[in-house]
């Protein structure tokens, strides 16, 4: 029988740990699996759990890091390690539902798809303003990077072998998974549900994590940022061409200076918060090429009974 291999990425869910592996045990009893947990350098119980239930259970393996590496480092290990025919990733919070994991089988097993993924339809329970700033993430996404995101989209899925060493071949330091599972190609179906609240604990992803987030995404995907500020500087540049000829041609004309402090400054001040915005743009995908020349790993395991027989 086929092994799927279920990644868990885990920061800080020491109570979630448990309820997850009991849920999944009974929606894939009908199925080989494993369960794959990726403590990425929690600070609570969450190691000790997961060793309790590896302990008592033989599919259950785990990967812990020597310290915090990010959520996107965690999936990557997840997908190195995985040995399954087929892999899924998911959240230990339960807020993606095991119940779609079945259907999600059935697609790849019986209609030739290559991915089945999850996208969420609603964001209730979650305040407005993340609500809006992820849609308007993606509308953004989309419109500037050359790949295209369905709202709504999350990492939960379930992947063929082939699609696993797909994204694997893509080892760059900058991670943004969402973006690369895209990129990858192949046939994937989308399974629409409802946003679910978390079975336990609380989520270690603030509002401005987020944003941080969305930065990284649409920098790893698009250089547009960069022809948006050569384009304003460009702009800028003609209109104070201009507007020198202008003060030039009036004082030979009039033998006047022409007045105007307060628009000299204001003009000065946005110039120079326009050139300021430019090199930190620049900074930024400079920052990513800096880093992805360094070549450090994207994670470091400390311990793990992935090798254990």
């Amino acid at each position: 029988m086929s092994l799927l291999s279920i990644v868990v990425p885990c920061y800080n869910e020491d109570e979630s740990v448990g309820i997850f592996l009991e849920e999944i045990r009974k929606t894939l009893k009908d199925y080989n699996f494993e369960v794959i947990y990726v403590n990425d350098g929690s600070s609570d119980d969450t190691l000790k759990h997961i060793k309790e239930l590896a302990s008592e259970n033989s599919n259950v393996k785990y990967i812990s890091f020597s310290r915090n590496f990010g959520k996107e480092s965690a999936i990557y290990a997840g997908l190195t390690y995985a040995s399954g025919d087929f892999v899924g990733l998911m959240d230990a919070d339960l807020q993606h539902p095991p119940k779609l994991l079945p259907e999600m089988m059935e697609s790849i097993l019986n209609e030739g798809y290559d991915v089945v993924a999850a996208r969420r339809v609603s964001r209730k329970g979650e305040p407005k303003i993340k609500s809006f700033f992820s849609q308007l993430f993606y509308k953004v996404f989309n419109k500037i990077s050359d790949i295209d995101l369905v709202q709504g989209a999350t990492d939960y899925r379930i992947m063929t072998r082939q699609v696993v060493d797909a994204v694997l071949e893509l080892p760059e330091y900058n991670r943004f998974s969402k973006g690369l599972f895209q990129w990858v190609g192949f046939d994937t179906k989308w399974i629409e549900y409802e946003n679910i609240e978390r079975v336990a604990g609380e989520s270690t992803w603030s509002f401005w994590s987020l944003i941080k987030y969305s930065i990284e995404g649409l920098v790893a995907f698009t250089t547009l940022p960069l022809s948006v500020s050569t384009f304003l500087g460009t702009i800028f540049s003609i209109i104070a061409f201009v507007y020198m000829l202008f003060v030039i041609i009036r004082y030979l004309i009039y033998s006047e200076a022409v007045p105007g402090y307060p628009t000299i400054m204001c003009s000065l001040l946005l110039l120079g918060g326009i050139q300021l915005l430019s090199i930190g743009v620049l900074g930024k995908y400079l920052e990513k090429t800096y880093f992805e020349a360094k070549d450090r790993p994207i994670f470091i395991v400390k311990e793990s009974n992935m090798d254990e027989e």
